[in-house]
C-alpha cells in the first residue's frame, strides 16, 4: 500500500505538468532553474532520489526529513555574463513533528549603464537587475520508508524601475525499499504556482489627452504575464557499493519542464569513510540545444566531536560554449 500511494501521488504530479502548456524559454523566474549545491551539481544533477543534504530542499524538499539535529548551509557560484548566484539555508529537527526549514535565493549582477538610442554610450544613470527568492520548507517521514515534503516560496525579480512578483509550491517524495543496498524511489514537482508580470514607473506612458492642446494624460500599459518553470522530476538511486569505509552510490534523474525538452542528469558519488567524498556526472543528456556536459566535484565532511560537523563542497560544470563554472558552499550541522 505504501507504494500504491508513492505511485499515485508521482502519477498526480506527472498530470501536474502536462496541464501545462509547453512555452519554450517564455517562462518568467529562471532564477529558479539554477541547480544548488555542489554536491548535486557534481552528481550531474541526479539528485532528486538523494537525502541526508540540505541542498534538497531545492531538489526534492522530501530529501530533508532524514535531517538530524540543526543544519545551516551557504553555496555560492559566479555565473557566466558576471551574473552572481547565492543560496542560503537552515533545516532544524523537530522530533515528531518533522523537519522544518527556510532559504533564501539570490541571483544578482554589477550595475550597468542605461544606453538610450540618442546616448547610446550611456546617459550617466545606471540600472540593475536580479533577483530573489525565500521560502519555507517542512519535510518528515510518513513511515519508516516513505517521506514526503513542501516548500511554499516568494519570488521578486526586478530591473530597472520594474519588477514582477509570484508565489510558487514545491511537493516532493521519496520512497525507500529494502533492496540493492536500499533502493530510492523519488519524486518532486517544482514551482507549481502564480504567473508573473512586470509593473513599475517603465510602463507609464504619456500621451497627447486630445480634449485640448496642452493636455498630457498618463497612463499604465499592461504588459503579459508568463507561467514559472515548471519542473516534474523523477529519480532512482542506489549504493552499487556499500562497506564499512567505502560507499559508490549511483543516480539517474528524469526531468520534464514545461519550458523546454525533457532530459536526464546521471552521477556517482564516492565516499570514504564518511569524511571524503568524490563525485562525477553527466547533466542535461538528450536535451535539445543544450550547454551544459560534464560535471565533476568533491567534499569533505570534518566531524568535531560528536555534536558538530563542518562540510566543505566544489562542484565543476561544464558550460560549452559559456564559460564554465564552479560552485563552493560551507556548511555546519550541530
Amino acid at each position: 500500500m505504501k507504494l500504491v500511494y508513492f505511485l499515485a501521488v508521482c502519477i498526480i504530479i506527472n498530470f501536474a505538468v502536462d496541464a501545462q502548456t509547453l512555452k519554450t524559454g517564455t517562462t518568467a523566474g529562471q532564477v529558479l532553474k539554477i541547480n544548488v549545491g555542489p554536491r548535486a551539481i557534481g552528481m550531474g544533477g541526479a539528485f532528486t532520489a538523494s537525502s541526508g543534504d540540505i541542498s534538497s530542499l531545492y531538489w526534492n524538499p522530501g530529501g530533508i526529513a532524514s535531517l538530524t539535529g540543526s543544519e545551516a548551509a551557504f553555496f555560492h557560484a559566479n555565473l557566466y555574463a558576471d551574473i552572481k548566484h547565492d543560496f542560503a539555508a537552515f533545516t532544524t529537527n523537530l522530533q515528531d513533528i518533522g523537519n522544518v526549514g527556510v532559504f533564501v535565493n539570490v541571483l544578482s549582477m554589477d550595475e550597468m549603464k542605461v544606453r538610450t538610442i540618442e546616448k547610446p554610450e550611456g546617459t550617466g544613470e545606471l540600472f540593475n537587475a536580479g533577483a530573489l527568492v525565500v521560502g519555507l520548507s517542512y519535510a518528515r517521514n510518513l513511515t519508516h520508508n516513505f517521506s514526503i515534503g513542501f516548500n511554499a516560496k516568494y519570488i521578486n525579480e526586478y530591473i530597472y524601475n520594474m519588477s514582477a512578483t509570484g508565489f510558487a509550491l514545491d511537493i516532493g517524495t521519496l520512497y525507500r525499499i529494502p533492496v540493492l543496498n536500499e533502493l530510492r524511489i523519488a519524486a518532486s514537482i517544482s514551482n507549481f504556482g502564480t504567473k508573473m508580470r512586470l509593473e513599475g514607473r517603465d510602463v507609464l506612458v504619456i500621451t497627447p489627452s486630445g480634449a485640448a492642446d496642452g493636455n498630457l494624460l498618463n497612463s499604465n500599459m499592461e504588459l503579459d504575464q508568463f507561467d514559472l518553470p515548471l519542473v516534474f522530476r523523477f529519480g532512482l538511486a542506489t549504493d552499487i557499493i556499500k562497506m564499512e569505509d567505502h560507499v559508490l552510490s549511483l543516480g539517474i534523474d528524469a526531468i520534464h519542464p514545461n519550458d523546454h525538452t525533457e532530459y536526464i542528469n546521471t552521477g556517482l558519488e564516492y565516499a570514504w569513510n564518511d569524511l571524503l567524498f568524490l563525485r562525477g556526472g553527466y547533466n542535461s543528456l538528450f536535451e535539445e540545444d543544450s550547454e551544459k556536459g560534464f560535471t565533476f566535484g568533491f567534499g569533505i565532511n570534518y566531524k568535531i566531536g560528536s555534536f558538530l560537523g563542518l562540510k566543505f563542497d566544489y562542484a565543476y560544470q561544464a558550460f560549452g560554449r559559456l564559460n564554465n563554472i564552479q560552485y563552493l558552499s560551507v556548511g555546519v550541522k550541530f
